[in-house]
C-alpha cells in the first residue's frame, strides 16, 4: 500500500484545537467568554493587539466548490443592513474591552467582499476606525473576486491602510472553471493584479485548489504557467475538500467520477510545488508558498508564523475578534462561533446580544496540546522539554506517532518531534496523534475532508 493510500482518510485541517466537532458546548456560556475577553484584552492590548476578522458572507453566485459559509443574493439592498449590525457588533466588544483596541491584523473574509461598494466597504472600516487604534505595522487584507474587484475597490482600501489582496484563482482551465460555475479569464485577473500592484499594494495572494472536478496535469501546468506570468507574492495551493453531505447541493453538480483519484490527485500537487520550486517559491507550513522577502516567507524563516482560524498569519496576537455571520472568535482561553445565518445573526445584534451560539472554554489539556499541535503545523516541530509542557495526551500521541516513524514522515527524538521533508504532505495526519479528543470520541460519520 502506498503512503498516499493510507494516509488519506478525514483529517481535520487544525485551525484550531479542539476542532469545531469536538467544542465543549456544555460548559460554554456566553458570559464565560465575555469575562475571558475581557482577560486576553488586558494582557494583549498593550502587548501584541489584536486581529480582526470581519465576515461578508454574500455572494451573487454559488461556486460549486465552496465550503465557506455564504449567502447568495443579487440583492445590494443587504449591504448598509448588515454594516450597521457590524459595527453595533463591534460596539459591543468595545464596550466590554473597557478600553481602546489597538488592531495588528484586519481581515475581509467571506462570501465575496467585494460584494460590497467600495463606498460602503468605506462606511465599515471608517467605523471600526473611529473606537480604535491601528497600530503602525498593522496588516490590512481583503479577499477580492477577480469579477468584480473593480479599480474603486482597490484604491478605496488602499486608501483606508490596506495593502494585501488575496484572489479566489482556483484554476484557470475554462472547463474546470464552469464546472465549478467560477468563470474568470486569464485576462480579466491580470487586470486586477496590474491595478492593484499600480495603485501600491505590495502583496498579491493567489488561492489556487487541486483535485477540482476535471483537472489534469495538462491543465494545472497550464494554470501555473499562467500564475507563474503573473508573480504573485503568496500562493495558497488548497487541497479541494468534496463534502457535498456536510455543504449541500452545490457540490453535487459534479460527482466523485469527475474527481481526480488519490493517486491523481497527488501527483496533481506534486506537480504544483515541483514548478513553485522551480520558480523561486518557498513552501510555508501546509499549502502555501512564499517568494522570498514576503511577509509570511520571514515569518515562516524567524520561527513567527502563526496559525488561527484566518489561517497562517505573519502576526501573533492571542486576542482574534471575529465579526458577522458564522465568525469564530479565539481570546486564547475559549472560542465562540456566530450565528451562521444573516437574518439571526442580526436579529440578536440588534437586541444587544453578542451573537455567539456555540463555544468552547479551553482546559489545561487542551492548552498543551494546541501548543503542540500550533507548533508542528507552524514549525515541522514541537518539544516538551518542560514540566508545563507534558501530560498524558502528550504521551499517548508520541505512541500514535511509532507508526508514522516507521514511515519515515517524522523523527521522534527524546524531547522533540521533527516532521521529515517526506512528512510534510502529511501533516494533518501527523497533528492528529496529538488530538486526545478526536481518539477519545472517534466519529461514526466523515466530520472532515480527506488528508490527501
Amino acid at each position: 500500500m502506498s503512503l498516499i493510500s493510507k494516509y488519506n482518510v478525514a483529517a481535520p485541517r487544525y485551525t484550531s484545537y479542539p476542532t469545531v466537532p469536538y467544542w465543549d458546548e456544555h460548559t460554554f456560556h456566553p458570559e464565560k467568554w465575555e469575562t475571558l475577553l475581557q482577560r486576553s484584552f488586558r494582557e494583549s492590548n498593550g502587548k501584541d493587539g489584536i486581529s480582526l476578522y470581519i465576515h461578508l458572507p454574500f455572494c451573487e453566485s454559488m461556486c460549486t466548490y465552496c465550503g465557506c459559509n455564504k449567502h447568495i443574493t443579487v440583492n445590494h439592498g443587504v449591504e448598509v443592513p448588515y454594516i450597521e449590525t457590524l459595527l453595533k457588533e463591534w460596539q459591543l466588544y468595545i464596550d466590554t474591552f473597557g478600553g481602546r483596541p489597538h488592531i495588528r491584523e484586519i481581515h475581509l473574509g467571506g462570501g465575496t467582499p467585494t460584494f460590497f461598494s467600495a463606498a460602503n466597504l468605506a462606511m465599515l472600516l471608517n467605523g471600526i476606525y473611529q473606537t480604535a487604534e491601528l497600530l503602525p505595522d498593522a496588516s490590512l487584507s481583503f479577499e477580492g473576486h477577480p469579477g468584480n474587484t473593480t479599480p474603486e475597490h482597490l484604491q478605496q482600501l488602499y486608501n483606508l491602510g490596506f495593502r494585501r489582496i488575496s484572489l479566489g484563482i482556483q484554476d484557470f482551465d475554462m472547463r474546470v472553471q464552469e464546472i465549478i460555475n467560477r468563470l474568470q479569464p486569464f485576462g480579466m485577473v491580470a487586470s486586477v493584479v496590474e491595478n492593484a500592484r499600480k495603485i501600491g499594494f505590495t502583496s498579491v495572494n493567489f488561492d489556487l485548489i487541486y483535485g477540482l472536478p476535471l483537472q489534469t496535469l495538462k491543465s494545472m501546468q497550464d494554470t501555473i504557467d499562467k500564475v507563474v506570468r503573473l508573480r504573485p507574492d503568496r500562493i495558497s495551493f488548497y487541497s479541494y475538500a468534496h463534502v457535498p453531505w456536510i455543504k449541500g447541493t452545490g457540490q453535487r453538480r459534479y460527482t466523485e467520477a469527475d474527481l481526480p483519484k488519490d493517486e491523481e490527485k497527488r501527483q496533481l500537487y506534486e506537480l504544483g510545488k515541483l514548478l513553485f520550486d522551480g520558480n523561486g517559491y518557498t513552501e510555508i507550513g501546509m499549502d502555501h508558498f512564499a517568494l522570498p522577502g514576503e511577509a509570511l516567507h520571514n515569518a515562516f524563516l524567524q520561527g513567527r508564523l502563526h496559525r488561527n482560524f484566518m489561517g497562517y498569519t505573519a502576526s501573533h496576537t492571542s486576542l482574534l475578534v471575529g465579526l458577522g455571520a458564522s465568525s469564530i472568535g479565539d481570546s486564547w482561553y475559549a472560542y465562540a462561533q456566530n450565528e451562521k445565518k444573516v437574518d439571526k445573526y442580526q436579529e440578536l445584534v440588534n437586541k444587544g446580544w453578542f451573537p455567539v451560539v456555540r463555544g468552547h472554554i479551553l482546559n489545561e489539556e487542551d492548552g498543551l496540546l494546541r501548543k503542540h499541535i500550533h507548533e508542528l503545523m507552524c514549525r515541522f516541530e514541537t518539544t516538551w522539554n518542560n514540566a508545563d509542557t507534558q501530560c498524558d495526551a502528550v504521551t499517548e500521541g508520541l505512541q500514535r506517532l511509532q507508526e508514522l516513524e516507521k514511515d519515515g514522515l517524522v523523527q521522534v527524538l527524546p524531547q522533540k518531534v521533527l516532521v521529515t521533508p517526506g512528512g510534510r504532505p502529511f501533516i494533518r495526519n501527523i497533528c492528529m496523534a496529538f488530538d486526545a479528543r478526536l481518539w477519545r470520541q472517534v466519529p461514526h460519520s466523515q466530520l472532515f475532508s480527506t488528508a490527501i
